[in-house]
């Protein structure tokens, strides 16, 4: 049984997206950021081991190992790519579609023109100098540079979340869009940058978890942005 929320102008499932996508009417844009099926969740969770197990050694003894890495407890939801109807259904669910990880899912979308590359300003890091994500629209492919740290600063709580800014961008070069879909909204990026740029939006996230992350986080950008309004009146 599916949970809804609704948040202002956001309109939120906790429920897996095959269900709840052909009940929706089309949207302007479908935003999203699907597991791509590499085992992040498992590799988050290692790392934060190795790190509180470098954090017990002796001062003199302790290593790098993990640093920066938190355990996310939720593992078993990056085991594979959503499969191949999940991909039919974005695409009849909105009129335009930005999915990242698109490198993941060639052989699941059909060539296009544009690409999006998130360039994190990072070299020689264990984890990839950028990310790329496959856009519907046939315009010039675009690269949006903003520092992998800076990102940090959003409040990580789920180890594949995008930047507010990135989101935010993504929602900027598309035409106009007045609501925003995110089937797989994890902690909610997507659905904090839409309220923020006064879009509606609906989200998606199959994990309880990470589904009153986002709702929580999705909550807090709304009641600011009631705050500026009442300010400026």
């Amino acid at each position: 049984m599916s949970r809804v929320e609704t948040i202002g102008n956001a309109v939120l499932y906790n429920a897996d997206c095959r269900d709840v996508l052909p009940t929706l009417g089309k949207v302007d844009a479908v935003v999203t950021d699907p597991p791509y099926g590499i085992g992040a969740d498992e590799a988050a969770k290692k790392a934060a081991e190795q790190r509180k197990a470098a954090q017990a050694k002796p001062l003199g003894q302790r290593t790098k190992a993990g640093r920066g890495w938190a355990d996310y407890g939720e593992t078993n939801w990056d085991t594979e790519r959503p499969p191949p109807e999940i991909f039919g259904l974005i695409l009849e669910a909105g009129k335009n579609q930005i999915i990242w990880g698109g490198n993941y899912f060639t052989d699941l979308l059909p060539p296009t023109m544009q690409w999006l590359v998130w360039d994190k300003g990072q070299r020689d890091f264990s984890l990839a100098d950028c990310e790329f994500a496959w856009s519907s629209q046939q315009r010039a492919a675009r690269i949006f540079n903003y520092a992998r740290a800076k990102a940090l600063l959003d409040g990580k709580e789920h180890p594949t979340q995008k930047p507010i800014a990135l989101m935010k961008w993504c929602i900027e070069i598309l035409p106009k869009p007045q609501t925003i879909l995110d089937p797989f909204m994890g902690s909610g990026t997507t659905g904090i940058a839409a309220v923020q740029m006064g879009r509606k939006f609906i989200g998606i996230e199959r994990e309880p978890k990470y589904f009153d992350i986002a709702a929580k986080r999705i909550e807090q950008a709304q009641r600011q942005g009631d705050l500026f309004i009442e300010a400026a009146a």
